[in-house]
């Protein structure tokens, strides 16, 4: 407005002075509308004033008063509790009131911005302000004298009802009354004349022991600000006023400015200390009023009056303030923010201002002037609500809001929520909120469900502890919980139960097991500490009481029979575990047997297709529907058809045979099927991809520390793409020293194995160039993880030597023997090759030359190979004996050098012969004989290739 009036007058000749009258003036931007001018040639002066110019106040050469006829008024709302400060009309005394400024010394008129009508339809006086005011202050001090009841109390003009209500209200918050009666905080607060909500901080400071510190904040609340802001100085008042800025807190930013005021006070004289305040933006006046009220308020309160700073532990001083200002919090709304928007439109960016949810659903904004506008924390308590263009709160601090719940007493709410068992703490919990007056004071704490709901809290122990077992019994007393493990393991008995005979019908339901423990376990235990005492002196008397039989959790009785769904699969002297997963479509439904990677080798795929006894009738079920349908209708139904074949079958299934049975279920069934529909039927009619995969036996291969190496229905793959690791384990297995097993762990020796083979250890060896063994062996074996490890010793060649290994099966050892063997001949004997290439005819030098090995010494020593394995096989296969050995190195020495005279000689000539095959070959260059000529170059790569004469041998060559 200012700057609209001083825009209008700008281009006037003579210059036209604009003043602004209002309350927050300092004294001296006052005194200036009384006094002249001080600027020359001023015409014309304009004062813009509040309502604060309506009476007791006579500016000098007034002559037109304009009257917008609207006022600001303080009002409180008591449904919302604010005070407010909206724009109102005036009443026709003020409007009268406000005429009357005109013509005090001389002649004036009045212009009134709007219609007469209007005027004289207003009120003819203003609302009396007993009816526009909080009335806490009087009803306390009303109740203090005991005038009795307030309705009753006959006011010239009453109070509303819902005024008397907030003030009530409002006396609770603060404690100065509980039930209707004034309380011993309520007579504190009536001795101090003050609002009371100031007076309940000073209350709360004595108790806290911070009453020189709030006593300096509550003064200087009771009283116009200090600070003043002269509209042609405010950056420089607020440059020196920041000095003082707290940026937590805007109450120790008071009681920083009181301290600075105390240390100057007792520095500077009196005439200094004044200049001091007019130098730094202080109205001295109201310095010296809040020195009056603090000493006035000290002796009140009996306290001590401090000449120096005084200063105590922020979050107590807070705490104290906290205490009158309970209904005057605000939380952070993230949600929610005053948008940039305005701003933008006027082309000046503004910052996003939080918003804070208040008490009773308000909503405000921390007012601009404050020190933590820019902070926005997470929760503030302001000293007042004021609503003009919005809700603002003045003079705020951060604060932690879970402090009001000690304060608000009853006043606080508090919401269970989220009851949960907690393994941890061994106890039910669950999440409380407390808010107060509708704000959350705090959001979610975790507490002890047993303080607000006992019987939920046993409940939920029973469930969670002793039903599904969530609780720490490491940390028991292992003989308070032995009946928990006994339960456990009759249920997992149970368990495989079901899981054998594929069903879920025989283990009860959690219900079943509450049922049971909540029918013996007394009201009072709701916890583990409770259970732990109370169990602790009733198993002394009935030690298993908690003890659950096969018929508590077994809603029918359990028939199967072991036999039918055995725990251990034999195959000869290999035992094997089984276990059992009832879960269609996973790749382990059903019969899983656990195969040990050392016995992997050693089994055969034979008997398994028969499963165990309890799922053969099933089986054979599903193979009868998976024959043609041709064969098929002679076998219906499916069922009955397999419950007698099972009958017929009986005796001749691998639990009779050791795990080896004569022959495989399909071939007996087919047999037995045949007989019944009069036409040839094999095992191939069976489609076994119409057969379900659980009635399959599905194999699982793990290492010595029980880790999975592979798994799946097919024995045989398996088998083949775990063999390296089979005869490493094997391997490891024989050559670890063995603890011999007692004779009644003994597995049936099989035949050709050494006497002591079950407790031998066999060492592999590198390196061999001779024979320096005294015995090959042809089978060594050990007992591991159950079953029979058996390995098979063979000579490997490595080339420059030969090494001692163990292979998995027979026959890998018999390939790798018999090129170990011939390589320890080529090693002991020394080569003629050298002589034999010298004495060779000019045409076989030449045959050789053009060979498709690399060279002629390649091609001699390759010979000289194939008669090595021709003098082997004069011997026994394989060589195991040093003296068996020693002659077939003999032979050899006596044999090799005419033997590979022998075998050059005819290699030259089949290399001469191949030569001139080529020739031939090459000479025919006809199209019609492209395909031909293709074909007999094929074969003769096929025939000679680098290593042919010992790939054929010399009997073939």
């Amino acid at each position: 407005a200012m700057d609209a009036v001083r825009g209008m007058y700008a281009n006037d000749a003579a210059p036209t002075e604009v003043l602004p009258l209002y309350g927050r003036l300092s004294a001296a931007e006052q005194h200036r509308v009384f006094e002249p001018s001080t600027r020359a040639g001023v015409r014309r002066r304009v004062i813009l004033a509040t309502n604060v110019a309506e009476t007791s106040l006579t500016v000098p050469g007034i002559r037109y008063v304009i009257d917008t006829g609207t006022a600001r008024i303080s009002r409180y709302s008591a449904r919302s509790k604010i005070q407010r400060l909206p724009i109102e009309a005036i009443s026709q005394a003020s409007a009268q009131q406000r005429s009357g400024r005109a013509g005090r010394t001389a002649p004036g008129i009045a212009i009134r911005l709007y219609a007469e009508e209007d005027f004289a339809g207003r009120p003819e006086f203003t609302e009396p302000e007993v009816l526009r005011t909080n009335l806490a202050a009087v009803l306390l001090q009303m109740m203090a004298l005991g005038m009795g009841d307030v309705a009753a109390f006959p006011f010239l003009t009453p109070p509303d009802s819902r005024g008397v209500k907030a003030a009530m209200d409002l006396l609770v918050e603060l404690r100065a009354v509980s039930g209707g009666r004034l309380t011993k905080v309520g007579r504190e607060l009536a001795r101090l004349p003050i609002d009371p909500r100031l007076a309940r901080m000073l209350v709360e400071a004595r108790e806290r022991d911070v009453l020189p510190s709030v006593l300096a904040i509550v003064a200087g609340l009771s009283i116009q600000d200090v600070r003043e802001r002269p509209e042609e100085q405010r950056e420089q008042a607020d440059r020196l006023h920041a000095r003082f800025t707290d940026p937590t807190s805007d109450f120790l930013s008071l009681l920083g400015l009181w301290n600075y005021l105390q240390e100057m006070q007792v520095e500077l004289g009196s005439s200094a200390f004044r200049r001091m305040c007019r130098a730094e933006f202080l109205n001295y006046v109201r310095v010296r009023e809040w020195v009056d009220v603090h000493r006035q308020l000290a002796d009140l309160m009996g306290a001590r009056r401090a000449k120096t700073r005084v200063d105590a532990d922020p979050d107590a001083v807070h705490r104290a303030i906290l205490s009158g200002l309970l209904s005057q919090i605000g939380i952070r709304d993230d949600r929610t923010t005053t948008s940039a928007a305005k701003g933008a439109a006027s082309g000046k960016p503004r910052r996003p201002t939080a918003e804070y949810r208040g008490a009773r659903g308000a909503r405000f904004a921390i007012f601009p002037g404050s020190g933590l506008r820019k902070k926005s924390p997470d929760a503030v308590m302001a000293a007042e609500l004021v609503e003009t263009s919005r809700l603002f709160a003045r003079t705020v601090a951060a604060v932690d809001p879970a402090w009001a719940e000690e304060l608000a007493g009853e006043l606080a709410h508090r919401q269970l929520g989220e009851p949960h068992w907690s393994r941890s703490a061994g106890a039910a919990s669950a999440y409380e909120k407390v808010t107060l007056f509708g704000v959350e004071i705090i959001p979610k704490r975790r507490v002890q469900l047993a303080r607000f709901d006992r019987p939920l809290a046993r409940e939920l122990f029973i469930r969670h502890a002793l039903v599904q077992g969530e609780w720490d019994a490491a940390n028991l007393d292992k003989r308070l919980t032995a009946f928990d493990r006994r339960n456990a393991d009759m249920r997992r008995r149970l368990e495989k139960l079901e899981e054998r005979e594929r069903r879920r019908d025989i283990l009860a339901g959690d219900e079943a097991v509450f049922a049971f423990y909540d029918a013996r376990i007394p009201r009072e235990v709701f916890d583990v500490r409770s259970f732990e005492s109370w169990w602790r002196e009733t198993s002394n008397r009935t030690p298993r009481l908690l003890d659950m039989g096969e018929s508590d959790l077994a809603e029918r009785a359990a028939a199967a029979r072991s036999d039918e769904y055995p725990s251990r699969w034999t195959q000869g002297d290999q035992v094997l575990s089984l276990s059992y997963r009832f879960e269609p479509g996973a790749p382990d439904d059903g019969v899983n047997a656990v195969v040990p990677v050392a016995l992997l080798a050693g089994l055969r795929d034979t008997g398994f297709d028969w499963q165990v006894p309890g799922l053969r009738d099933e089986l054979i079920a599903a193979l009868i529907r998976a024959l043609p349908k041709t064969i098929r209708r002679h076998v219906v139904p499916a069922a009955d058809w397999a419950a007698r074949f099972s009958a017929d079958l009986a005796g001749e299934g691998p639990e009779d045979h050791g795990g080896l049975p004569p022959t495989t279920l399909r071939a007996a069934l087919a047999a037995r099927i045949q007989r019944v529909a009069h036409q040839p039927v094999t095992a191939d009619d069976f489609d076994l991809e119409r057969v379900p995969a659980h009635l399959g036996i599905s194999f699982r291969v793990v290492d010595h520390r029980g880790r999975t190496l592979g798994s799946g229905r097919d024995l045989t793959r398996l088998q083949q793409e775990l063999a390296g690791a089979a005869r490493g384990a094997v391997a490891s297995s024989l050559s670890a020293p063995k603890r011999p097993p007692a004779p009644a762990q003994r597995a049936p020796r099989p035949s050709g194995a050494k006497p002591d083979a079950d407790r031998a250890q066999f060492t592999e060896v590198s390196g061999l160039t001779d024979w320096t063994i005294s015995e090959l062996p042809s089978v060594v074996d050990t007992r591991v993880a159950g079953g029979v490890v058996r390995g098979y010793p063979a000579l490997v060649d490595e080339g420059e030597s030969v090494a001692l290994r163990i292979d998995a099966t027979p026959e890998a050892a018999a390939r790798a023997t018999h090129a170990g063997l011939r390589r320890l001949l080529l090693l002991a004997v020394p080569s003629p090759a050298a002589y034999v290439l010298d004495h060779l005819t000019a045409a076989e030098k030449l045959a050789l030359a053009a060979s498709p090995y690399s060279s002629a010494r390649s091609l001699v020593e390759d010979c000289r190979v194939a008669v090595a394995d021709a003098v082997l096989a004069r011997f026994p296969d394989p060589i195991r004996t040093r003296a068996q050995f020693e002659a077939a190195r003999d032979a050899f020495s006596a044999d090799v050098t005419d033997a590979l005279f022998s075998a050059v000689s005819l290699t030259a000539r089949i290399l001469t012969a191949a030569r001139d095959v080529e020739r031939g070959l090459r000479n025919l260059n006809a199209m019609t004989l492209l395909a031909a000529l293709t074909d007999v170059r094929g074969q003769l790569s096929g025939l000679v290739y680098p290593g042919f004469v010992s790939a054929v041998g010399l009997e073939r060559l």
